[in-house]
């Protein structure tokens, strides 16, 4: 994909929909009896996902996002547990979503690995035990009360998805509010609604049972990168070598590969337009050069970390639920807020390192 004029970009100003929020846990005083009443009841109450013991689920639980069966997953309460741990511990799972996929395992298998245990990607007491240790203190879910704000956007509705009409579309904003809340809280759609079955998603004050994910930065600068091909990940490692943060990631396809060997990054841009130029790229059958406006629809989703190969960098994605399971045009592709935290840590000349 075509390189974002990053240095021009990094004073664009972003769009208020693209930007992660900080979390609104507090709701208005009188709204407070309400709240107190979120997540109470249901089998993923907050009870059930804060105590609920785990057990593995039947084979049809397992994430095969294009099986007849993908409709008849249920997410189950100590998986979204275990997955806000995993985030919680900068062992990404990707999108949250409660369901015993190879994001997941992998995560599993990373924390596994970085604490010195049987490398087998499954969850156990003992694996369980570690990641309440690593995660820290607290609740692994929380509550958040809709806002004006919220409501409002913008939102476009239906995102436009073939090349011509996202460059003629005027920003590349959320399709709507329950989208918008879902990228927020690093959950799936799915998951948000079915956490919150009965919730009026356009009504200010409207409270909502959600994960109660890690926004803080990493610990520290990001020395160097290492994108693991053949696993489907990117690793983020201190000066002295430590990993402070592991990511499931998209990775190039067979039409336009990722790099091989060791590359530097350029710089960051946030919130980047998208140029699709047929003339520089091997996919796609556009005949002219379209340019896409910002967003978290963008192609390229709200960060692009430019790598020193032309066309090549580590970005977000529209699809965050995809992340993993599907190849990308030759660049490493990220959840929008696995990468706004990654690129928050990172600056030019860090080394990338393709394996």
């Amino acid at each position: 994909m075509n390189r974002p004029a990053y240095l021009a970009a990094l004073a664009v100003l972003a769009l208020g929909a693209c930007s992660p929020k900080e979390e609104n846990t507090a709701a208005p005083a009188a709204q407070t009896a309400e709240t107190a009443q979120v997540g109470q009841t249901g089998p993923l109450s907050r009870d059930a996902i804060e105590n609920t013991a785990y057990a593995p689920p039947p084979a049809a639980q397992e994430d095969q996002p294009a099986s007849p069966n993908a409709a008849q997953q249920q997410p189950q309460p100590a998986l979204i547990r275990a997955q806000v741990l995993l985030e919680r511990a900068r062992f990404s799972p990707g999108a949250i979503d409660g369901l015993a996929g190879s994001n997941m395992r992998q995560a599993i298998s990373a924390f596994q690995e970085a604490n010195g245990m049987t490398v087998n990607g499954e969850l156990n007491a003992d694996v369980m035990g570690r990641l309440r240790a690593a995660a820290g203190p607290g609740a692994v879910t929380t509550t958040y009360t809709i806002t004006q704000e919220d409501i409002a956007g913008p939102y476009l509705g239906v995102v436009p998805t073939q090349l011509e009409a996202q460059g003629q579309a005027a920003h590349m904003g959320y399709a709507n509010i329950v989208e918008a809340l879902a990228e927020r809280f690093h959950v799936t759609e799915a998951l948000l609604r079915a956490m919150n079955p009965s919730a009026d998603f356009n009504r200010v004050g409207q409270g909502l049972l959600v994960p109660a994910v890690n926004t803080a930065p990493l610990p520290a600068d990001v020395d160097h990168i290492d994108v693991d091909k053949s696993e489907g990940s990117v690793k983020a490692f201190d000066a002295d070598g430590k990993l402070i943060a592991y990511f499931p990631a998209t990775i190039g396809s067979g039409d336009n590969p990722t790099p091989t060997g060791t590359v530097k990054v350029n710089g960051v841009a946030r919130n980047p337009d998208y140029t699709y130029d047929p003339s520089k790229l091997s996919y796609g059958d556009g005949k002219k050069k379209v340019v896409v406006k910002p967003g978290p629809n963008n192609p390229v989703g709200v960060v692009w970390i430019d790598l020193n190969k032309p066309s090549y960098g580590i970005h977000g994605t529209p699809d965050p639920h995809l992340v993993g399971k599907t190849a990308s045009h030759g660049c490493v592709r990220l959840t929008n807020w696995d990468a706004w935290m990654l690129a928050d840590k990172v600056k030019p000349g860090v080394t990338v390192r393709f394996i």
